[in-house]
């Protein structure tokens, strides 16, 4: 079908399938039946193609905490999830999930990637894509390739060997396109001296010829920068409109035979088998699925994520009828961080925090709350119903705090053109009087009033930043003012957007009341900790530490929180933290506390989820699926420190726990840990070629789960001559080949059936070969805690 119809298009209607006609669509052309495609960002919700306050986005437990899971099938579902607000929302494709490596724990997308393990990464993202298309939606697996790190993403050029490619930092993509995937997208960065949107050799040769992909390669946001080099390169849509390399250049350089018509020929027929696939092209379809709760799978996925990395004398779970009294500490107590920064960010619905989630659990219980250490550096957004207009065009919308962001479509649909500017306008009624902090952050220029006095007006930014590090990198401005209790003032923040831009806006009016010093919330804090049964304090990172745009330039939790973690453990033994990031952070007080819980970022439902599994009503369910670290200086791969504009793979295929095993060094928590509240006692181990069969039994108190790794590695002396070159460079000690979760009943004997790939016995030397010898089988509860071993020969 698509070859008649492309045979019906001029080259002009042809190409301008190939490119954005907006931020976010592919446009129509209704004389073949083909409507505008429309895609949207992921990878923890659907936000559509603008900010709509009346249209919130169901916002799911990061990708960490969804590699936490080690559960294709809950991917599955989180995809079926994702896949029918897309429908919701008039979105054709996500663009997601994300399949980079987290090869340092610097990563500022480390959040949005799965796994250090190329495995258990692919198998985490078959079952998120699987379940996305299932309600007929495509998604974009990203990005293509080697954009493990922000650090000057748009310009470096990667230097990964072939080895180190095909077994470690493309396998995940391979094995998404195995199972069905109907898109990718390719990165910003270049891979061995080729920028990736125009990298033949990997978008061409080895994605659709070698691997046999039939779907489309859509470039990141202006990753497109070469009309002829990305048209040659292997690229099929060019997004977004703005900057666009294709359209008129593209006509020209088919007519002057720089790029053969076939070519375009071959990338609209993608195109329109995309648009099929969706329901785009034709008669209208959508595949029944059946629905979901967004809730119920929410709080489910957050509570599977959660770890549970250390519990002394079974400080948890918590017996409910022996409380009287629970400190909850931090400000992301009150503040939960469920999201990461960037185009990962969506607007939810509503989001339980730790403290409301644990006063709502127990009602008879006195659950108090203090802050103890802030670790924000910008200020909260002012928590009221906040009027918004949209200046030029006169449109108002209302807003529960008094922030607004968005990257595409206005609110209204109003046309950017028609915006001069943005105002919030609310009334505030202090509720203690003295000195009131209010902050401007975003970008553009601003005028605050707050009484009717002018409090700031300029601009946050110097002239010349660039639009990608306005929305990435936003600036803060305070000021002071002297308010009486009970006295409303208004408050009014407007903001000057320049013509045409107000398709990408950002403007927050933050707040903070008066209130002690920081040695004095850290007091007020230990004071309730040494009155309460028991003290839970929450830590985390804040979106100015992991977020797209930038690197991580510590594993330190920010501010005084580390500080507060020690003394509040000083005053109550039976203190408890749960940490709030979404990539490891150093806990030097890790052995000073009764139990460490790590839940990501949780999404809407984190603090529902989480007084569940610290109240036992669900066992943490989580497994590391990155390593974390005792100090930084332990890490074998750390620093991302571009040389000359290049940045080289030199370790190989010997990233995460590969490479943590090389140097001998102990990690904090190791890949794979992780414990639950029961114990499991692994009875057989036999394996062949293709699997291993292990029966485990649940020996505790309680039904659990328990995640069945099995990792493979050379028993002895390997061989030294393998491919065509006659050459092994070092195999790692051990990699996973394969896991299953169980559950079980308390004394339920099971056994599973692990399907172990053929890949597991390979390495690529101009080719996939097996490699003969003795292996080392073992079945483990996680990578430093191996249940049984068992030796197989090929």
């Amino acid at each position: 079908m698509t070859d008649e119809l492309v045979k019906q298009l001029t080259l002009e209607e042809k190409v301008s399938l190939l490119a954005g006609q907006d931020f976010w669509s592919l446009p129509a052309i209704p004389r073949i039946g083909l409507r505008s495609l429309v895609m949207s960002d992921g990878p923890i919700g659907v936000r559509g193609t603008g900010w709509a306050p009346d249209d919130p986005s169901i916002a799911l437990p990061s990708p960490t905490a969804l590699a936490a899971t080690w559960d294709p099938a809950m991917a599955r579902t989180a995809g079926r999830l994702l896949g029918q607000e897309s429908r919701r929302k008039g979105v054709h494709v996500l663009l997601g999930p994300t399949v980079n490596l987290q090869r340092t724990p610097l990563g500022g997308r480390h959040f949005e990637c799965y796994s250090e393990d190329p495995l258990l990464s692919g198998e985490i993202a078959v079952g998120f894509v699987l379940g996305v298309q299932d309600h007929g939606v495509g998604t974009t697996v990203k990005h293509l390739v080697g954009n493990d790190f922000e650090t000057e993403r748009m310009t470096v050029d990667v230097r990964i060997g072939a080895r180190a490619l095909r077994e470690v930092y493309l396998a995940p993509f391979e094995r998404v396109v195995q199972a069905g995937g109907w898109g990718v997208m390719s990165a910003y960065n270049g891979v061995n001296g080729l920028s990736m949107a125009s990298n033949g050799p990997l978008q061409s040769d080895v994605l659709k010829d070698e691997w046999g992909f039939d779907g489309v390669v859509v470039s990141d946001w202006r990753a497109a920068r070469d009309t002829v080099g990305a048209a040659l390169g292997g690229l099929d849509i060019a997004m977004p409109a703005l900057e666009n390399p294709w359209g008129d250049k593209l006509v020209a350089a088919v007519r002057s035979g720089e790029v053969a018509e076939e070519l375009i020929d071959d990338k609209v027929r993608r195109v329109l088998r995309l648009a099929a696939r969706v329901g785009a092209l034709g008669a209208a379809t959508e595949p029944y699925v059946e629905q979901l709760d967004g809730d119920s799978v929410a709080h489910d996925l957050a509570a599977r994520s959660f770890v549970l990395a250390r519990n002394e004398h079974y400080a948890l779970p918590l017996e409910a009828a022996a409380l009287t009294k629970i400190a909850v500490i931090g400000a992301l107590a009150t503040d939960a961080r469920v999201l990461g920064g960037g185009s990962a960010q969506v607007t939810p619905p509503h989001v339980i925090s730790p403290f409301e989630g644990l006063s709502r659990a127990l009602p008879g219980v006195d659950v108090v709350h203090a802050v103890g250490a802030d670790p924000r550096p910008f200020l909260p957004a002012l928590p009221q119903p906040t009027e918004v207009t949209l200046l030029g065009a006169g449109h108002r919308f209302e807003v529960p705090a008094a922030a607004v962001r968005w990257i595409g479509d206005l609110p209204g649909a109003i046309a950017p053109a028609e915006v001069t500017g943005l105002e919030l306008r609310t009334m505030f009624t202090p509720s203690e009087s003295g000195e009131h902090t209010f902050a401007v952050s975003g970008f553009g220029s601003f005028e605050l009033v707050v009484d009717g006095h002018n409090l700031y007006v300029g601009t946050l930014h110097p002239p010349g930043t660039g639009r990608a590090d306005l929305l990435l990198s936003p600036r803060e401005h305070r000021a002071i003012v002297e308010l009486a209790s009970g006295v409303p003032v208004e408050v009014v923040l407007r903001q000057i957007i320049q013509p045409g831009l107000a398709h990408t806006v950002s403007a927050t009016l933050g707040h903070q009341g008066p209130g002690v010093s920081a040695d004095g919330m850290i007091d007020e804090a230990v004071a309730l900790a040494r009155e309460s049964d028991v003290a839970i304090v929450v830590v985390g990172t804040t979106e100015q530490v992991e977020s797209e745009g930038f690197d991580r330039t510590s594993l330190a939790l920010p501010g005084r929180q580390d500080e507060l973690v020690v003394r509040v453990a000083a005053a109550n033994p039976r203190t408890i933290v749960v940490v709030n990031a979404g990539s490891p952070v150093l806990l030097p007080w890790a052995n000073d506390v009764a139990a460490i819980v790590l839940t990501w970022f949780p999404g809407q439902e984190a603090g529902a989820a989480l007084a569940d599994v610290l109240l036992g009503v669900q066992e943490p369910g989580g497994r590391l699926p990155t390593t974390w670290p005792r100090r930084e200086q332990d890490c074998p791969i750390f620093a991302v420190q571009p040389r000359d504009g290049v940045v080289s793979y030199d370790e190989g295929v010997m990233i995460g726990y590969r490479a943590w095993d090389l140097t001998g060094v102990p990690p904090l928590y190791a890949f794979g840990h992780g414990l639950g509240y029961t114990t499991w006692t692994y009875e057989t181990l036999a394996v062949t070629a293709t699997e291993a069969v292990v029966t485990l039994t649940n020996t505790g108190a309680r039904t659990g789960r328990e995640i069945v790794q099995v990792y493979a590695g050379p028993s002895g002396e390997a061989p030294s001559g393998v491919g065509p070159r006659g050459v092994l460079p070092g195999r790692p000690q051990r990699w996973l080949a394969g896991f299953v979760p169980v559950t079980a009943h308390p004394g339920e004997t099971v056994t599973v059936r692990i399907p172990l790939p053929e890949r597991t016995w390979q390495v690529w030397d101009e080719g996939w070969h097996t490699v003969p010898g003795a292996y080392a089988i073992t079945a483990a509860h996680a990578l430093d805690d191996p249940r049984l071993t068992a030796t197989l020969s090929l």
